[in-house]
């Protein structure tokens, strides 16, 4: 798996205004930005972006994903942050 391939799953299942993923084959980090999380909390964010990813999670095919999760607002607002 690489990280053009996570990002793609997530992509195809969320509705993303950004997002990247980095790591090193088998620990990855994922930063995503989506309209989709607005009104949601940190852990249902989480498992919205698992859910694009479905067994690779189970199989381990996906061993470890961590991520920060943002609404476009809070994006916006951490502009100077992100790059």
């Amino acid at each position: 798996m690489t990280a053009e391939q996570l990002e793609a799953l997530i992509r195809s299942g969320l509705a993303c205004d950004y997002c990247r993923v980095e790591g090193d084959g088998r620990h990855w980090y994922a930063t995503v930005v989506s309209a989709a999380f607005t009104g949601k909390r940190p852990i249902a964010r989480h498992q919205m972006v698992y859910g694009t990813l479905g067994e690779r999670m189970k199989t381990d095919e996906v061993h470890a994903l961590s991520m920060k999760t943002h609404t476009p607002a809070e994006w916006a607002d951490a502009g100077a942050s992100h790059g």
